[in-house]
């Protein structure tokens, strides 16, 4: 496993090109024409046996997403330190940046904005080159090789979009290479306009991916992967009948399962397993570093063999007081400092900084031991399995399927329990109101420390309630379901940039 990621990603790194996105930077040099020293380039680099041609612009775009701007510090503060499964941990004192994540609101001179914003639209800048090149070539390629091609481009675009409209609400779509700075200032689409670009992209990237690969580009996108997308843009959406009958064509595609147990999800043997719909792939050994800070960040702030992170992102009373007696999820995804019991790898930890770790970053010791990378090996899991069984359950109960729903929510549950009998009842109710609400509690639990929850309660509309009883009292929905725009950007773009409200 870890060696096929390694060659993977030492391919992903390779190849990455210095395309920069002109959002990230005021400089009016054509970074274009530029050579990157001591790297390939996109003209010379020699694609792996079984790739394709345009493996080296492709690889670059996956390896956008394990940079710092989209899965470092701003990730995790926006997407888990702003809910109220979260608190932003390491001392009261570090990082004010995140204490705004954490408290409300989050300024628009907040850099974490910034990074965001760059590490997107950079991401979807090298989509829009895969697609150029695509377009342009006259090399003799066949048409079902373009549209791979194209599919994946569009699979990651439609991700990277649908991060922006969730973070920032109304972005500017675009959707070619731009030739200059001054082709770059375009002004923002509406959200609604933002959710149809992504539809259209996602669409296009299930008709034309496959639903496996080669195990030796494990890790790339799947027609799974991009209907499993697309069903949660639905569910954004409302579009519940759209929502149920996508996640429906992920269910029967016979692919994925909820054979894995749930406390060897999050392993290292856990990665690309049956329940793995999309993961952002990382690898680190002794002599190679391809990973990411997600992870590091949140690791646990202790001393000796337990300095293992920064200490951010720490679950927070609410969370804990969330869970049903007796349900196993709470022991792997919530690391106690001191342990209440030893943890799946032996170790008992003592009294650190804090007193609540997110166990689903937490490491084997013995890879601790032997990687100097701080953990940065750890994959992201982006969309999994039970995460669309979940989609499907809520689909059908907002269109009065109930039966389906109910299915679907012991599916969850079931695995959830690991044969215990005496935990985790099956749900039987048929009342819409109240199966809603078991509903969202289930995808609380089971989704919980994995970039959800903030995004749920603002689509539920229910942000104010959950956030102000978890003492976060200065969230403001009409403000804070949006991060504001950073000022950086604005100031870019000599106010074609508009701010969201509030701020």
């Amino acid at each position: 496993m870890r060696n096929n990621k390694k060659s993977i990603l030492t391919n992903f790194t390779c190849i990455i090109t210095l395309l920069v996105i002109v959002f990230s930077s005021g400089c009016q040099k054509n970074f274009l024409d530029r050579q990157p020293l001591g790297q390939y380039t996109t003209n010379n680099y020699p694609y792996i046996t079984g790739g394709g041609t345009y493996d080296q612009y492709i690889f670059a775009a996956y390896a956008s997403l394990r940079s710092w701007e989209t899965n470092g510090f701003g990730f995790v503060g926006a997407v888990s330190i702003r809910s109220d499964d979260a608190d932003k941990g390491s001392t009261p004192a570090d990082a004010a940046i995140q204490s705004e994540m954490d408290n409300f609101p989050v300024t628009p001179s907040n850099g974490l904005t910034n990074d965001l914003w760059v590490g997107y639209y950079a991401a979807i800048t090298y989509c829009n080159v895969i697609i150029n090149q695509v377009a342009k070539d006259n090399s003799g390629s066949s048409e079902a090789t373009k549209m791979k091609a194209k599919g994946e481009a569009k699979f990651l675009r439609g991700y990277s979009y649908f991060m922006l409209v969730r973070l920032f609400g109304n972005v500017p779509i675009v959707d070619t290479v731009l030739a200059n700075v001054s082709a770059s200032n375009i002004p923002q689409s509406t959200s609604s306009q933002v959710y149809a670009f992504i539809e259209k992209d996602l669409q296009f990237a299930a008709a034309n991916l496959p639903l496996r690969w080669d195990t030796k580009f494990i890790g790339r996108a799947t027609s799974g992967a991009a209907n499993g997308m697309l069903a949660k843009v639905y569910l954004y959406e409302k579009k519940w009948q759209m929502a149920m009958s996508t996640a429906g064509m992920v269910i029967n595609s016979g692919v994925y399962d909820l054979k894995t147990p749930y406390d060897k999800i999050f392993t290292e043997a856990g990665e690309n397993c049956s329940e793995s719909i999309f993961e952002i792939q990382n690898y680190a050994d002794a002599n190679y570093d391809y990973g990411c800070g997600y992870a590091p960040v949140q690791g646990v702030r202790g001393s000796g063999e337990f300095n293992l992170g920064w200490g951010f992102n720490d679950p927070s009373v609410q969370l804990v007081a969330a869970y049903e007696t007796g349900d196993p999820r709470e022991a792997s995804t919530i690391l106690y400092c001191p342990s209440l019991a030893p943890t799946r790898y032996g170790e008992i930890f003592p009294i650190e900084q804090n007193p609540r770790y997110n166990m689903k970053v937490y490491t084997n010791p013995q890879l601790r031991k032997t990687i100097n990378s701080g953990n940065t090996w750890v994959n992201v899991r982006i969309l999994r399995y039970a995460d669309i069984v979940l989609m499907y359950a809520e689909a059908a109960n907002e269109s009065g399927q109930t039966n389906e729903a109910l299915q679907k929510l012991e599916w969850v549950r079931a695995r959830a329990r690991n044969g215990g009998n005496t935990i985790l009842p099956p749900i039987t109710t048929t009342d819409q109101s109240m199966l809603r609400d078991l509903i969202r509690h289930e995808r609380r639990i089971e989704m919980a420390m994995e970039h959800e929850r903030f995004f749920d309660l603002v689509r539920w509309g229910i942000a104010d309630n959950a956030l102000h009883a978890a003492g976060k009292v200065n969230f403001n929905s009409m403000r804070d379901d949006l991060l504001p725009i950073s000022q950086i950007q604005i100031d870019l773009s000599k106010g074609i940039l508009k701010q969201n409200p509030g701020y």
